[in-house]
């Protein structure tokens, strides 16, 4: 989620995989910082968390109502828990009342004294406020304590000073350049110079929560319930505004880390980058809760955010694309592979991806199609045996499609062993092998799916086998669609209601609706593609009828600008489809512009085509989908958004659990008007503060999410684009040297990195 540089270079060599002549741009794959998190919660619900911290050694404290607690157990998405610190023995019987860092060691405040177990021991500054709360540690091993009014400043291990504050203290800063205590109040900002031992009130102001020193420690951040304003530290005057563009206004902590601000507030966490943005960690994803009471710095490139149920810690690590992607890889086949199908883990318990099931999908055909094109792309660019045995396994399953049901050239939507089906079993029909059920009604969108695939498989596989398989695969479904007239005929004789493309459906629908451009461009596709491997001339001949007498070439040619709401006139058909912009669409066309483009009959309908492709894809620009730009990337053109598309596959989350975010609350982003594509703010979010999605979604809406009760597969999602864009050629081979596959296990996540 950080800023991140993004190294893209401009190559004028053609390469093995890139259009001749190219000069499209390619993404040398080096390091940039992948965020993660490992949470750790707390049992019991009443204890009230305080502060958090961690000292050099990696140790962590959490101080509570209930004592000190540190971390248990914990890695990515198996959540540790906080217990009892009961390292030092003698320490559970002291009224620990606050702790802090000095010298990166730990250190306590109880009701007697600032004392340490570092240093041998000897830090035992004794003071006499039984009440203190508050402290910070100055030079020389001198403390400003506070018990909400009085102060006392311990020095050379006695009480050198004390006095009282006009307000009840809620923080205590030490800064070292001015050798001063800064204190903050509900309405105000004090100082305590060592030097002259005074106190004395700088600013006034209203509703202060929190506050850090920042900037070398010529600022003072100060946080409040509406925003955040900076204090000059030497003159104590305000500089600027009140800023109050963040996700949340109503802050609780703030820390400078490493030269970057970070802020808790009421709802998550966020950290100001260097481009004047915010990075937001709010939702499960990142933290047990979105209630933040304090933050800290860990060790080893770790934030430790402290909310009110437990510590999400994040961590940042140096990987390359390549790296995340073994992992995704690992995801994908210890969790995600159904009878050889793409599938998503449903009915989780609280994010726990082993209390769920693999769940049957009415699209089963079409993600997988999608995870084995990440396949086919990843053995294509480097030729990886285990990616043609994923091939061979998903290849099974999507035959058996076609087997398992008495409808020649038909595909199920799914199958399932009898009497176990989770999803819509109205549609289930009983297989003639009585241990199976099969899913009817199958969709324009498994189709074209499945067109999409078969052709990848059978051009770039140097497996014959599969090579014929495909074929066979794709022109079974070819025949039964043309010899059936451009419909898909269920087991009961009619068409089912998505699987048309008679031009009586298509050129029934008003110009301006999106299913007359969308069924036109994947049926050419669909017929060039099988006619490329096939020869057969019967689809060849289908699809220049469909082009040049029922204006399918016209149809798919129509700029994306011109779609919209269906008239008054229209029927009823046309006006549901036309509502608003369908982002199933999206995915079904660029699927399909693999074939259109790829295997089209004419170097002249080949530079059409490509001119519809770039036209769809400028409308999509602003959603950053990594797919849809590598998808456009094939037809050589040199400016397909290749920053944006890497940006998409940097920022996408390890966490591909279904939690449940929010962003429509946030000050920090801009609404627009509402219009037909639903695009709701002026610029998109990362990927990693929205909702888990698959490529059919609108990556615009802000909330959304199933409270960790689903994780989605990486095959579609990720290794799609990212495989795509290695055997393109627009992403490179990692820089770094490879870490073996072996060595990214799920449950001590890129630990080695």
């Amino acid at each position: 989620m950080l800023f991140l540089a993004v190294f893209i270079i401009s190559c004028s060599t053609k390469l093995p995989n890139q259009q001749a002549g190219s000069t499209q741009p390619i993404h040398k794959d080096t390091g940039f910082q992948q965020d993660f998190s490992i949470k750790y919660t707390l049992e019991n619900n009443n204890t009230i968390l305080n502060k958090v911290v961690c000292d050099r050694n990696g140790k962590i404290n959490v101080h509570s109502s209930a004592g000190t607690f540190t971390t248990h157990a914990g890695a990515f998405l198996y959540p540790g828990t906080l217990v009892p610190d009961i390292s030092y023995r003698p320490m559970k019987d002291k009224k620990i009342a606050a702790i802090g860092l000095y010298e990166e060691q730990l250190v306590y405040l109880d009701d007697k004294a600032v004392l340490s177990n570092a240093w041998a021991g000897k830090l035992n500054t004794k003071h006499s406020l039984p009440g203190a709360s508050q402290f910070a540690g100055g030079e020389n091993f001198s403390f400003l304590i506070s018990d909400g009014t009085s102060l006392q400043y311990l020095s050379n291990e006695k009480i050198a000073w004390q006095g009282k504050n006009t307000q009840p203290v809620k923080d205590i800063l030490f800064d070292k350049n001015r050798n001063t205590f800064w204190l903050l109040s509900d309405d105000a900002v004090s100082t305590f110079s060592v030097k002259d031992q005074s106190l004395r009130t700088v600013f006034q102001g209203q509703h202060l929560t929190c506050f850090t020193l920042a900037n070398n420690n010529s600022e003072l951040a100060v946080g409040t319930t509406n925003g955040y304003f900076l204090l000059d530290a030497s003159t104590h005057t305000q500089k600027g505004e009140l800023q109050t563009k963040l996700p949340w206004t109503n802050l609780t902590a703030m820390h400078e880390i490493d030269g970057q601000l970070w802020f808790g507030s009421e709802r998550g966490a966020f950290i100001l980058r260097p481009d004047g943005k915010y990075s937001y960690y709010a939702s499960r994803r990142w933290l047990p809760s979105d209630t933040v009471k304090h933050i800290a710095k860990g060790t080893n490139n770790r934030i430790l955010i402290l909310t009110d149920k437990g510590l999400g810690e994040i961590n940042f690590r140096s990987i390359t694309l390549h790296d995340k992607a073994l992992y995704f890889e690992q995801q994908v086949r210890q969790r995600h592979i159904r009878n050889g199908f793409n599938a998503t883990i449903i009915n989780m318990t609280d994010g726990n991806v082993n209390t769920g099931s693999m769940e049957d999908s009415d699209n089963d055909g079409l993600w997988t199609s999608m995870y084995l094109g990440s396949q086919v792309f990843r053995y294509a660019a480097t030729k990886s045996p285990e990616a043609l045995q994923n091939c061979r396994e998903s290849l099974d399953g999507m035959e058996r499609l076609y087997s398992i049901n008495p409808v020649p050239g038909f595909p199920a939507r799914s199958f399932e062993r009898r009497g176990y089906a989770l999803h819509d079993k109205s549609r289930w029909v009983p297989a003639p092998d009585p241990e199976w059920d099969w899913k009817s009604t199958t969709s324009s969108d498994e189709a074209i799916g499945h067109i999409f695939i078969f052709g990848a498989m059978a051009e770039l596989l140097d497996d014959e086998e599969l090579k014929k398989r495909a074929i066979v695969l794709m022109d079974s479904l070819m025949q039964h669609i043309v010899s059936h007239d451009l419909y898909l005929i269920d087991y009961d004789g009619k068409p089912t209601r998505w699987g048309k493309w008679h031009p009586d459906y298509v050129n029934a629908r008003p110009k301006i609706v999106g299913d007359r451009k969308l069924n036109s461009s994947n049926i050419i596709a669909m017929l060039q593609t099988v006619y490329h491997f096939t020869k057969k001339e019967v689809y060849k001949t289908k699809a220049y009828e469909l082009m040049e007498k029922h204006g399918y070439l016209e149809n798919l040619m129509r700029p994306i600008k011109d779609i919209g709401v269906a008239p008054e006139t229209a029927d009823t058909l046309s006006k549901i489809l036309s509502e608003s912009w369908n982002h199933s669409d999206d995915e079904m066309y660029f699927l399909g512009y693999w074939g259109l483009y790829r295997y089209a009959f004419t170097d002249s309908l080949k530079n059409m085509y490509k001119e519809a492709i770039i036209d769809h894809w400028e409308a999509e620009r602003p959603e950053k989908e990594g797919a849809w730009n590598m998808f456009t990337a094939i037809t050589g053109v040199k400016e397909f958004d290749l920053e944006e598309a890497i940006w998409y596959l940097q920022e996408y989350p390890l966490d591909l659990v279904s939690w449940q975010v929010n962003n429509s609350h946030r000050k920090d982003i801009e609404p627009i008007t509402p219009n037909f594509r639903n695009q709701t703010i002026k610029e998109i979010l990362p990927p990693d503060e929205l909702r888990i999605s698959r490529h059919n979604a609108n990556r615009f809406d802000l909330d959304g999410g199933h409270q960790g009760r689903e994780e989605y597969s990486a095959g579609d999602i990720w290794l799609l684009p990212y495989w795509m864009g290695r055997y393109l050629n627009v992403i490179s081979g990692p820089e770094t040297a490879v870490r073996p596959y072996s060595t990214l296990p799920a449950k001590s996540l890129l630990s080695d990195l």
